[in-house]
C-alpha cells in the first residue's frame, strides 16, 4: 500500500519537473520568435507609414502599449 502511494507521488513529482522544463523551453522559443515590441520597432512602423515620429510620440505609443498588457 505505501509503495503504491510512493509511486504515485514520485510520478507526480517527475511529471511536474518535466512539465516545468518543457514549458520553459516553449516560452523561451516563443520569445525568440516573437520578441516584445520596443521603441525602435514602433519608430520603424511609423516610418513605414510615411511619417517621421518624434521621441515624444514614440514614448506615448509605448505607454499605450504597456497599459493594455
Amino acid at each position: 500500500m505505501w509503495a503504491d502511494i510512493g509511486l504515485v507521488v514520485l510520478g507526480i513529482v517527475i511529471g511536474l519537473v518535466i512539465g516545468f522544463f518543457v514549458a520553459k523551453h516553449v516560452f523561451t522559443k516563443q520569445l525568440k520568435e516573437n520578441p516584445p515590441i520596443n521603441e525602435k520597432m514602433i519608430e520603424a512602423m511609423m516610418s513605414q507609414m510615411g511619417r517621421k515620429p518624434s521621441q515624444k510620440q514614440v514614448r506615448q505609443v509605448m505607454q499605450q502599449m504597456n497599459r493594455f498588457r
